[in-house]
């Protein structure tokens, strides 16, 4: 469908206090406050996250993001001075090489080496990108999902404890049904999800399957260009399995409503929509979706709470229309909803 877009400028700004960023997940995952915008309607409504499967309709197609977060946050020390590094994987790039970022407090050189500690795990750097991030081979074979998990550290964005991790994170920051290896950040919308949600949305026979987007280090940055068109969309890997596109055109066909789960669904779903009709495909996404958008599968979305100055606000400004995501974040403030990653959701529909 097509959102009527009369304004010069998307709903990309508004003031958060700081304790309704959320430092820890709910204690149980399902507990996460559910604010329900109807879009016909203009109607607001309170929820709790397990009245989902209430709130969708029989027939109605979940899909959701399997994507599993690494542990891509590695702190390590540079071996010709003794210094601390921080870095992040983002990538493996052909012949062995990772492209990570890094934070440290001198100039790291080409040819130096980064040990990763607990598990020694030595990091040859060998020449800085375009982007500021820096080529690296590892002095051991091994797939970055086994190197990286012998060292690496669940990588919580800044706004959560500084990115400071506790022992819970490594089960919480990540979705129940994660399976395919290659985030760095979660797909948030989905870790509110618990099986006896799945449980209860089987007994009113609502479907879900799956796709797979790895969600980057660049969803977090921020739009800087005053005419947001400007903004160069980061790529991300991503795929819809030839089941999800055979469930997805099942649904379309018996009349039942596609509910993307998070913005990262939508992107995949949008992505192959564009190219013709929906079918099994793969490959890198960068589709940057801002008001107007006409949305060629998808009818409902669930989604957390995003930052200022994100795509991420755009794309859900492009789908609800700016006048009514504005009142809702206005409204989820005023009741002190619980914003980002670990923060409550909302349901568009």
């Amino acid at each position: 469908m097509t959102i009527d877009y009369n304004s010069t400028m998307p709903f990309l700004d508004y003031d958060l206090p700081s304790h309704l960023i959320a430092q820890k997940p709910a204690s149980r995952r399902d507990e996460s406050r559910l604010l329900v915008l109807e879009r016909r309607m203009g109607r607001i409504d309170d929820r709790s996250f397990r009245d989902l499967p209430d709130l969708l309709r029989s027939g109605d197609l979940l899909v959701l993001n399997d994507t599993r977060v690494l542990p891509a946050r590695l702190l390590g020390k540079r071996e010709r001075t003794g210094g601390n590094c921080e870095m992040l994987f983002l990538r493996e790039l052909p012949e062995h090489v990772w492209e990570l970022m890094a934070q440290t407090r001198g100039t790291l050189q080409s040819g130096e080496f980064i040990r990763i500690e607990p598990a020694p795990l030595r990091l040859e750097l060998l020449e800085k990108t375009p982007e500021g991030h820096w080529l690296a081979r590892p002095a051991r074979s091994g797939s970055p999902a086994e190197l990286l998990a012998l060292c690496g550290r669940m990588p919580l964005p800044p706004y959560i404890r500084g990115g400071r991790g506790e022992p819970e994170d490594s089960e919480r920051y990540q979705t129940i049904f994660a399976r395919q290896p290659g985030a760095v950040a979660a797909p948030t919308a989905g870790l509110h999800f618990t099986p006896g949600i799945f449980d209860r949305l089987r007994e009113r026979r609502i479907a879900w399957t799956h796709l797979t987007l790895h969600v980057g280090a660049g969803t977090f940055q921020p739009i800087r260009d005053d005419d947001f068109r400007q903004h160069v969309m980061h790529g991300e890997w991503c795929e819809l399995p030839g089941a999800a596109a055979a469930a997805v055109a099942e649904c379309r066909a018996r009349g039942g409503r596609i509910v993307a789960v998070g913005t990262t669904s939508v992107r995949v779903l949008e992505t192959v929509a564009a190219t013709g009709p929906i079918r099994a495909w793969s490959g890198e996404t960068d589709l940057f979706i801002y008001p107007p958008h006409e949305f060629r599968v998808v009818d409902a979305l669930i989604t957390n709470f995003h930052l200022p100055h994100s795509t991420l606000l755009l794309l859900v400004s492009a789908f609800a229309g700016e006048d009514a995501v504005r009142e809702a974040y206005r409204v989820a403030i005023e009741r002190e909803y619980r914003f980002y990653s670990y923060g409550d959701a909302m349901l568009i529909q």
